[in-house]
């Protein structure tokens, strides 16, 4: 799926990037007006900030479990159903549920449509296989139906029919085939990379002493060696931090400070973080930046990304598994439903606060029975009686609530 996709760079471009000399270093800025170094496919991914947010959607969609309800007021899981099979246990012979979403979602946050074959028996669908993006053509057919040409290695072209192709689309114009957040935004991430080659360019070519050792006059060839040496053998190292050096001759020691280029240079890499932050929508802190808020401020900042960046794509492959799985008749009577309430369980005080008040405590009504309780945090059904029930522990009356009886 990736062979062929990650271009070389020309070989201008290459002696171009060898030559910058620093964040401020004219040729860079003008490199960068230009359109920034050439290559193309899965380079996106080097960037360390493109990486954590696609890992963090990927994985995020990957680890929660799509359920098939059925419609009613019991909302039962229909496990007897083979497209609940597909979505929550076996995608096909070789992997898990976790890894065939990750798989697929990257390929949309990628190309900006993921397909996956749909194998069919007797009328029930038994495996889903994803397929390559870039070998991928969609087309809407006169009878407004879709129709895939998917090119392979062996056979050629082989063109699929609509029932025969999960399709996972993102942002699109005409409704067929999605736009490619990466390529929409491919000279923002282009400007990061080159921004990162220019800070190792830095390290490579520039100075990167932490001072200098002054003295009045010149030193003797052999004082020279004698301070050169005891700086490398007795001041080196993890285990010289601190220690206090003995200085000959009169010298002094002078320590650089840090200079505006560099302080320029970290704001410039934080800039480009926060627009491949914005390209996919997760917030700063989730990106292992520097400004991270603990507490409750944490705890709204991943309600934030649920609410904003995670429900759409949660949206999307829900609708899109009714669409491609499920019959005519069927897309009424059941709904691929994910399990966000997963990601929004808090601390074990904040789940025993919700839960006691879900049960009736404090004079709330109640809404959850004592075994939705259980079946929300895992646990096993209880057979004792009145758990299916709605009630109101604070107004029912125990044997403590009876009078004592009369002697």
């Amino acid at each position: 799926m990736w062979g062929g996709e990650a271009g070389s760079p020309s070989p201008q471009a290459s002696a171009d990037r060898q030559q910058f000399s620093g964040m401020d270093d004219p040729r860079l800025l003008e490199f960068i007006r230009g359109g920034g170094s050439g290559g193309s496919g899965g380079y996106q991914l080097r960037n360390m900030a493109v990486l954590r947010c696609v890992s963090l959607i990927c994985g995020t969609v990957g680890m929660l479990p799509i359920n098939l309800i059925e419609a009613g007021a019991e909302k039962r899981v229909a496990k007897e159903h083979p497209a609940h099979r597909l979505l929550k246990i076996k995608p096909n012979g070789w992997q898990t549920p976790l890894e065939f979403k990750r798989q697929m979602m990257l390929s949309q946050l990628r190309h900006g449509d993921a397909y996956a074959r749909i194998v069919w028996s007797a009328g029930r669908p038994i495996h889903l296989i994803p397929l390559d993006s870039g070998a991928m053509r969609a087309e809407l057919g006169d009878d407004w139906r879709m129709v895939y040409h998917y090119s392979t290695k062996k056979r050629g072209e082989v063109e699929l029919q609509q029932e025969d192709v999960f399709h996972l689309r993102d942002l699109s114009v005409d409704g067929i085939t999605s736009l490619s957040r990466m390529k929409l935004a491919d000279r923002a991430i282009r400007l990061a990379l080159d921004a990162e080659k220019a800070a190792s360019r830095i390290f490579e070519t520039g100075n990167m002493a932490g001072g200098a050792i002054e003295v009045p006059t010149a030193l003797s060839e052999q004082a020279y060696d004698r301070m050169r040496e005891s700086l490398d053998t007795g001041f080196s190292g993890e285990n010289s931090a601190r220690r206090f050096m003995l200085l000959e001759e009169g010298g002094k020691a002078n320590v650089f400070g840090s200079t505006a280029q560099e302080a320029q240079h970290i704001e410039n890499r934080n800039a480009q973080v926060e627009e491949v932050a914005r390209l996919f929508g997760v917030p700063r802190p989730l990106l292992m930046m520097d400004d991270t808020s603990w507490g409750s401020g944490i705890e709204q900042l991943g309600i934030f990304f649920l609410q904003y960046t995670m429900l759409e794509h949660f949206t999307n492959w829900e609708q899109a598994a009714a669409r491609s799985l499920l019959s005519d008749g069927e897309l009424e009577k059941y709904q691929p439903k994910f399990n966000e309430r997963a990601l929004m369980r808090g601390t074990l005080k904040d789940q025993a606060d919700f839960f006691a008040k879900a049960l009736g405590a404090g004079g709330h009504a109640p809404w959850h029975s004592q075994n939705e309780v259980r079946d929300l945090l895992d646990y096993p059904e209880s057979d004792q009686p009145g758990t299916n029930e709605l009630r109101n522990p604070m107004t029912q009356k125990g044997k403590i609530d009876e009078p004592p009886e009369a002697a």
